[in-house]
């Protein structure tokens, strides 16, 4: 398999929306973002350049969080913000941008007010 573009756009901002991060990365089902706006569309393409999956206005249900979880649901994405649990180390991380890190950590306070977090990079040419 090869990798995939993962095109996350905020709809929202400016006359027609504005970019938030194109990332190249191997194929997942579940990313998770940071600093994800309250609204994404989110287009994900093979290779070739065939769509995968879309979503239009894939939107924040609830209050802020650093980082959101998308998973892939058929050909849409389904969106939860909120704290990373111990099943997302290991999960590739997108940031404002398109970098993409591994979560190797995570550890937030119980009321919300401070987080640490361990991300690794790895690129190849």
């Amino acid at each position: 398999m090869g990798l995939e573009t993962w095109d996350l756009w905020f709809p929202g901002a400016a006359a027609t929306g504005l970019p938030f991060a194109r990332a190249k990365m191997d194929p997942a089902d579940v990313v998770l973002v940071h600093a994800a706006p309250r609204s994404l569309t989110i287009e994900v393409r093979d290779e070739r350049g065939a769509r995968l999956a879309f979503g239009e206005r894939v939107d924040r249900a609830g209050a802020y969080f650093p980082m959101t979880r998308l998973r892939r649901v058929g050909e849409g994405f389904a969106r939860e913000d909120g704290w990373p649990g111990e099943e997302d180390i290991g999960r590739p991380v997108i940031l404002p941008g398109g970098e993409v890190g591994i979560l190797k950590s995570w550890w937030n306070a119980a009321d919300g007010s401070e987080w640490r977090w361990t991300v690794e990079f790895y690129n190849r040419r």
